[in-house]
């Protein structure tokens, strides 16, 4: 089930938060990750948050700020179920155009995002990683 984020989510989701980076970005240290916990934790309740839930656990949720996608993140175990396209479906209704960054290394996600009909308009340097990313847009 897909529903909006309530206040009580925030300890689950910023567990899966820093899980699933952790796992989908091995190219940046655990450190950077767990050094910014404290900082998504206090910005998360000021986004638009959908979380997907099933048997009362949360197995995955999207954040976004004005349709930018802040990330969509689904638990390892729940992962290639279409859980994801259906977290971005409930924000493709919302929203004509869409924008997100991805890391170039996370070519699940990239190809993941391209099967979604975003397309790739540039690469780009994390300023705070170092990494290279795509900024990746949809539209309507």
């Amino acid at each position: 089930m897909v529903r909006k984020f309530e206040d009580k989510d925030l300890e689950e989701i910023m567990k899966l938060w820093l899980t699933t980076n952790v796992q989908a970005h091995n190219f940046i240290s655990k450190d950077y990750w767990e050094g910014n916990f404290d900082i998504v934790k206090g910005m998360l309740p000021n986004a638009e948050i959908y979380v997907y839930e099933l048997d009362n656990e949360i197995k995955a949720f999207v954040g976004t700020d004005n349709g930018y996608i802040a990330g969509i993140f689904v638990s390892n175990e729940m992962q290639s179920k279409g859980i994801g396209k259906q977290l971005l479906k409930k924000i493709k209704d919302l929203y004509s155009e869409l924008s997100l960054t991805v890391y170039k290394k996370n070519v699940k996600a990239v190809n993941f995002y391209k099967r979604q009909q975003f397309v790739i308009k540039q690469e780009q340097i994390d300023e705070n990683t170092g990494e290279a990313e795509y900024l990746m847009v949809w539209n309507k």
